[in-house]
Formats: C-alpha cells, sequence, structure tokens
C-alpha cells in the first residue's frame, strides 16, 4: 500500500495560496492512496479480525456482517449493539440450539432437493440444518456463482429458510474454478462497496485509488501511469468541472453536430424533403433519383419558372425580393444559427483535438527519453543520469501543460457570451498559457537534439541545464495558477465586456497570475530587474512585475508573493 505523496510516489498537489520557492512551499498533502491486490486482501482480513474480536463471532461470520455493510467496521459495531437480534435477522445469522436438532443420531438423511437418502457424512448443511447432499450442494453454489457476485450473500436453498451460507462451506464444495471466481467476487466486493475507493479506469490495471476524505481535488495518477478523476472516471481533466466534461464529451459523440452541420450546409428538398448538399457554383439543383426534382437553390422554387429573367444560372432575383420582403428571414436565420454554432464547435475542438495529439506525442516521447536518449546524453555530455532529471521533469510538465491546455478549449466552450470580460481575460491567459508551453517545449526538443548529435560534451550545457529547468519552473508555476484561477470560476475579473484586449490586465494582479508576455522567467523592464506595469490609464503603477519569476505584485509588496524575490534584485 502506496502513501501516495512523496517525491518518489505517485502525486496530486493541492493548490493552498501563493507559491514561492521549493524551500518555501507548502508541502504536498496525502490527497489519495493506491491500492494493490494484496493492500486489499490484508485490508479485508484486517476488518475480520477487527469484528469477531469486538463481537466475539465467528470469522466466517465477520466477513458476512462485513459484506453487508459495505466493508465498514463502525457500522457493522453500531449496528450490532444497537439491535443485535435484527442484525441476525436481516444477514442470515441464525443461532441454532443444539438440543433442538431433530437429526441428532440418525445415519441416513434425505435431501431436501433431490430426496435421495444418503449417509449422513455425504449430506451437508449450514447453521440452520437443512441438509443436502455434497452433489445438489455443488449445483446450487456453482449455479449461483456463476450468476455473478450475488453468490457472496448466499443463503440456505430451503424454500423457507433464510439462513447465510458462509465463505468457508462455499469454498469446500466449490470446484477450483468456482473458487477462483468467489475470491475474485470478495476481492472485488471491497472497492465496488466502498464509497471511497473505487477501480482504475485504466484496460487491464488492477489498482485501487481510495481518495482521503476532505480532499477536494480528484485528479489521481495509478501506478500504472493513468491519470484519472476519481470522481466520475473521466481522464484527469482540471481545470473542468465533471459535468463540464460531461457536456462535453457527449457533445463529441452525439448526433446533434452532424444534424448542425446539415441544417448549416444543406436545404431540404422541396417535394421529398432529403436534405441536400450543393457543391458546385449553379444554382440550378437536382435532387437525387427516384425524386429528380430541379429547383432553385436559394429560393426553392421549380427551375422550370427560372432562367435569364430571373438571373440565370448563378442569381435568382426572385430570391432577392423575397429576402428583403422577410419571406426568408425566419429559415435564413435558423441556418446562420446553426452555422455559427458549428463554426464554435469546430474551432473548439479542433483545438481540444489537437492538444490530445500533441499530449500523446509527447507522453510517447518522454518514454523514449527515458529509456533510450538519457542514456546517451549522459555519455556525450559526461553527466551522471542523475544530474540529467531535469530534462525529463521538462518533459513532463509539457505533458501536464498540454493536458491542462486541452480542457481550457472545453471550459472556453462554455463561457457565457454575456460575460465578455471574463471572455477576454480568459482567452489572454489561454494565449500566454500557449506562448510559455511552446517556449518550454521548443527547448525540451530543439535544444535538447543539439547536445544529442553533438561529437562530445559543450561548453554550453550547464547555460542549457539552467534555462530548461527555469523554464519547467515558471511554466509550472503559472499553469497551477491558470488551473487554480479557472477552477474558481475567473471571480476575480469583472464579467462586464472590456475596452479592449490590454483591458484585461488589470485581472493579473487581483487574480495573482503570471501573465507576462514569455514565462521564462527572463529579465525585462528596469536595470534592476523588475518593472513597474501602468493599468487604466493612470499615472501611478498599480503593480510591479518581478525579474526573477515575472509574477505581477501589488505596488506595496517589497517581496515577490511567488518567488520571495527582493524587489530590485
Amino acid at each position: 500500500m502506496d502513501d501516495v505523496p512523496s517525491s518518489e510516489e505517485e502525486t496530486s498537489d493541492i493548490d493552498t495560496g501563493s507559491w514561492s520557492d521549493d524551500e518555501d512551499m507548502p508541502a504536498p498533502q496525502a490527497l489519495y492512496t493506491i491500492l494493490s491486490e494484496k493492500d486489499i486482501k490484508d485490508r479485508q482480513a484486517e476488518a475480520i479480525d477487527n469484528v469477531w474480536t469486538v463481537l466475539s463471532v465467528s470469522k466466517t461470520d465477520a466477513g458476512i456482517l462485513l459484506r453487508h455493510f459495505k466493508w465498514s467496521v463502525s457500522r457493522v459495531n453500531d449496528a450490532w449493539f444497537a439491535d443485535e437480534a435484527r442484525v441476525r435477522e436481516t444477514v442470515g445469522l441464525i443461532e441454532w440450539s443444539v438440543e433442538g436438532d431433530a437429526y441428532d443420531g440418525a445415519n441416513k438423511l434425505t435431501c431436501w432437493i433431490c430426496f435421495d437418502t444418503l449417509p449422513r457424512e455425504d449430506m451437508k448443511a449450514p447453521v440452520c440444518r437443512h441438509y443436502f447432499c455434497e452433489s445438489c450442494w455443488t449445483g446450487y453454489i456453482h449455479t449461483a456463482i456463476n450468476d455473478g457476485p450475488g453468490c457472496l450473500t448466499l443463503r440456505c436453498p430451503h424454500s423457507t429458510c433464510s439462513a447465510a451460507v458462509g465463505e468457508d462451506m462455499v469454498l469446500s464444495l466449490a470446484s477450483e474454478e468456482d473458487a477462483q471466481k468467489y475470491h475474485r467476487y470478495l476481492l472485488r466486493s471491497y472497492v465496488e462497496d466502498n464509497r471511497k475507493v473505487k477501480w482504475c479506469p485504466a484496460p487491464g490495471c488492477e489498482f485501487a485509488v481510495e481518495l482521503i476524505p476532505g480532499s477536494t481535488v480528484y485528479d489521481v495518477t495509478c501506478k500504472c501511469g493513468h491519470q484519472f478523476c476519481w470522481n466520475c472516471l473521466e481522464e484527469a481533466h482540471r481545470p473542468v468541472d465533471c459535468d463540464t466534461v460531461a457536456k462535453w464529451i457527449l457533445k463529441n459523440s452525439a448526433e446533434s453536430e452532424n444534424m448542425n452541420w446539415i441544417l448549416a450546409n444543406s436545404k431540404p428538398c422541396p417535394k421529398c424533403k432529403r436534405p441536400i448538399e450543393k457543391n458546385q457554383g449553379c444554382m440550378h439543383m437536382s435532387c437525387t433519383p427516384p425524386c429528380k426534382y430541379e429547383f432553385c437553390w436559394l429560393c426553392l422554387g421549380a427551375w422550370s419558372e427560372h432562367g435569364e429573367r430571373t438571373g440565370g444560372f448563378y442569381a435568382c432575383n426572385r430570391y432577392e425580393i423575397a429576402k428583403q420582403e422577410g419571406v426568408y428571414d425566419e429559415a435564413e436565420r435558423r441556418r446562420e444559427m446553426a452555422k455559427n454554432s458549428l463554426e464554435k464547435y469546430t474551432h473548439y475542438y479542433e483545438r481540444w483535438a489537437t492538444n490530445e495529439s500533441s499530449r500523446v506525442k509527447a507522453k510517447e516521447d518522454l518514454i523514449k527519453l527515458e529509456k533510450e536518449k538519457i542514456e546517451d546524453l549522459s555519455n556525450k555530455q559526461c553527466q551522471p543520469v542523475s544530474q540529467l532529471k531535469f530534462v525529463a521533469d521538462a518533459m513532463a510538465q509539457v505533458v501536464e501543460c498540454r493536458r491542462v491546455l486541452k480542457w481550457t478549449y472545453a471550459y472556453g466552450y462554455y463561457l457565457k457570451v454575456e460575460e465578455q470580460g471574463k471572455r477576454d481575460f480568459f482567452e489572454y491567459l489561454q494565449g500566454e498559457a500557449e506562448h510559455g508551453l511552446e517556449r518550454l517545449q521548443e527547448c525540451a526538443e530543439k535544444d535538447l537534439k543539439d547536445f544529442l548529435q553533438a561529437d562530445g560534451p559543450k561548453s554550453n550545457f550547464n547555460e542549457f541545464r539552467t534555462k530548461l529547468a527555469g523554464l519547467t519552473s515558471v511554466t509550472r508555476i503559472y499553469f497551477q495558477n491558470l488551473v487554480r484561477a479557472l477552477e474558481n470560476g475567473l471571480s476575480d475579473v469583472d464579467p462586464a465586456p472590456s475596452p479592449s484586449r490590454s483591458g484585461s490586465s488589470k485581472g493579473i494582479g487581483s487574480s495573482k497570475l503570471t501573465v507576462s508576455k514569455s514565462l521564462n522567467g527572463s529579465r525585462r523592464g528596469s536595470a534592476s530587474g523588475s518593472a513597474s506595469r501602468r493599468t487604466g490609464g493612470g499615472d501611478e503603477p498599480e503593480y510591479w512585475t518581478c525579474g526573477r519569476c515575472t509574477y505581477g505584485n501589488p505596488m506595496a509588496a517589497e517581496v515577490c508573493d511567488m518567488c520571495q524575490n527582493v524587489r530590485g534584485l
């Protein structure tokens, strides 16, 4: 069992306030725990030991109680001590008096299913003392196991009895194949009946993830490498919420966009009503057989009524006159709306899909880098592999940023039209994120290639290390703050329409985002390494830009909130 948050293991950071240098960062908190099959079995055994010790019942009965109460030890104890008799009746734990056994002393018994009379040693019964032959028990258990997980709550086959059939009896009579299935159902019940634990949705993965109570971040990374949202089990999608993801995925797979395309790019045949796409410049349209109706594309009138007097093959004055009279206003309005809607969706979807393909490619490059290129780079630049971790960190950051950037397009698609101020600010931040990510990726790929192709060590390798590590750090900080701002709904931005693109710059300081024109931490502005920015057209600057990380700080601050760099250094 692995507690996730450590530098060596899967982790997910919590954004808590301003971020500074690594040594001043808040310690990562444990958001989730990854459970292997062995961990799950150990937890089941521990829970059973806890229950049978406290309640003084057998381990088999403890397992029956835990499965009924969804593996919650506290719920078992609370219900048991509140009303033991009711719990026993509900789960089928019947108390049987030895003096009341009518079969004591009988050498032969009759099976209640097949009615064969067999020696007592060939008969089996649960605590209720309803005896059945081993053959009937085997068939009963085999059918129950093959019917699914319901076999974990198996009851006595007698029609009037509700006694529970314990795990020990099931396994003693089941075949080896059925026993393996039963064990599998038993293992999975701990996860599938537990609201705090879920299976990793990656194909073939056998790990489960337990979310620690109180966690508000749902993006987790399984040991298999798959990143997903614990809440909705879709791929990791911060900063977009689960409802937006569900709508976006549905929209990508639904037929609504097909209908929008048909509405925007075709017209119904006036005779048979089948949609027709215009694929030539001429206005003369002919419907496909068997209809074969000929009509004008613009006014949808019969082509026999058209000619030189109506404008010829490439125009229709009837349509223009009717349009001026308002005849076609509603149909054209609907078609224009559908076309605009389709163009908007296409814009966001194409960029969403492009960033996903870029993320996949970057992930493949990262795997190739770790398996092949790092060793090659180590040999050519005479650097130990342990000192080249900054290269893999940069590529891993590219992969993560591509994921975040991809989902910002789903976020942007659902931004309300009337909140123009938020939309302008969002597009500005998104553009800055794209610009900074491209700078990082270019350095991690193009600049790295020069050192991989070199014949020997290059003198500027340490400069490359500093540049790439700096770009990685600043880009990571920017995207962390971007995610936080979008998850807060850009709450610090005035939703009113902004007069210009630069007008959104005021939101930079208020939402505490690094939004300078480059994310590489380069020094710009004054010679002292910091620059003052004026917003709103006033004479006095409203914030100063840190020369180390380019973060926008209030003028009253003497130390950068982001990196703790002293102003003017």
